[in-house]
């Protein structure tokens, strides 16, 4: 057990390297090598809280190479204890031997990770001159989707809107010493229809991303709203966009802004135009002309955590 490697949200705050993290998932989604059952979800009662938790199992497998599980809690009533609602762990294996090589702190890696996923079908997606960005949502991802995007885009201007103004004036400030510049708004309909890219992360119930708004050639980047009773982008939007998400296995089935629209037939299951195995493997096309907008929903996969994991892991035995 002495071996086994603890690899804590510092070192991968400290380490991480967008561009090379992006490739690395650009690798494991063109190989498709990496095998990955569908997620387990285990609800289970918590009498003392008068709530029920969620345990998470997200495992995948590179035969003979590595492997990997991540474990996740949600116990939505965790503030009374002043904690917060979600706890990870990521272990990582030797698929050929099946000994334990590190356990990565999980929340830190999920941020990266989705991150990364969300500029890597930027790459397939987003204008290649694409210079402004909208930011909507002030949640640990946030920060993280601006620094990825900016990594692929020549982004030149970003805009943060938070339901808490506060908290939005604090990722500019995070920010400040960027190569870009960064400014809070008060309102989402002052800016959408002038930026070029519109990457959302949040927890919302109600579409913030309207289709009336939304204007030739730009790129929609949706990543919260990850249970089937949440939207982040209206009908309109969704009808108007070429509508890509990360996988066809969880995308089509686990968010309402994709889930929502399908059941009510503003689109059907052939109107996907490719998730990001297809991307990557060029098997499809993404952006086909300057004036389409594109929307991509992320929904998060098992493959990514495996390919992060190994990233770091990798960066870890080398320092």
């Amino acid at each position: 057990m002495e071996n086994i490697k603890l690899i804590d949200a510092k070192f991968i705050e400290e380490n991480t390297n967008f561009p090379a993290l992006i490739s690395e998932l650009d690798s494991g989604f063109s190989s498709k090598n990496v095998i990955v059952p569908m997620r387990h979800h285990h609800d289970f009662p918590n009498p003392e809280v008068e709530a029920d938790s969620t345990l998470l199992l997200m495992p995948a497998w590179n035969p003979s190479k590595e492997a990997g599980v991540k474990i996740v809690t949600v116990s939505p009533e965790n503030s009374q204890f002043d904690l917060p609602s979600i706890h990870g762990t990521y272990i990582y294996m030797d698929a050929k031997t099946g000994a334990l090589k590190a356990i990565l702190e999980a929340k830190s890696l999920t941020a990266k990770r989705t991150a990364a996923a969300s500029a890597l079908a930027s790459n397939f997606l987003a204008k290649k001159e694409a210079s402004s960005l909208l930011m909507i949502g002030t949640g640990a991802l946030s920060i993280n989707l601006i620094k990825a995007h900016a990594s692929i885009r020549p982004i030149k201007t970003v805009y943060v809107w938070g339901r808490n103004i506060q908290k939005a004036q604090a990722i500019c400030d995070a920010l400040s010493n960027s190569r870009f510049s960064v400014e809070t708004i008060q309102n989402i309909e002052d800016k959408i229809a002038e930026v070029d890219i519109i990457s959302c992360a949040t927890l919302s119930k109600t579409p913030l991303v309207l289709g009336k708004h939304l204007k030739a050639g730009q790129h929609v980047d949706l990543v919260g709203a990850y249970k089937k009773d949440m939207r982040e982008a209206d009908d309109d939007a969704i009808r108007t966009a070429s509508v890509f998400v990360d996988t066809m296995q969880g995308g089509l089935k686990e968010s309402g802004d994709i889930v929502i629209p399908l059941e009510k037939g503003i689109i059907n299951e052939a109107d996907i135009k490719a998730d990001l195995f297809q991307l990557c493997s060029k098997e499809k096309q993404g952006r086909q002309s300057k004036d389409e907008i594109t929307l991509f929903k992320s929904v998060g996969h098992a493959l990514e955590d495996l390919i992060a994991a190994k990233y770091y892991y990798n960066q870890f035995i080398n320092v």
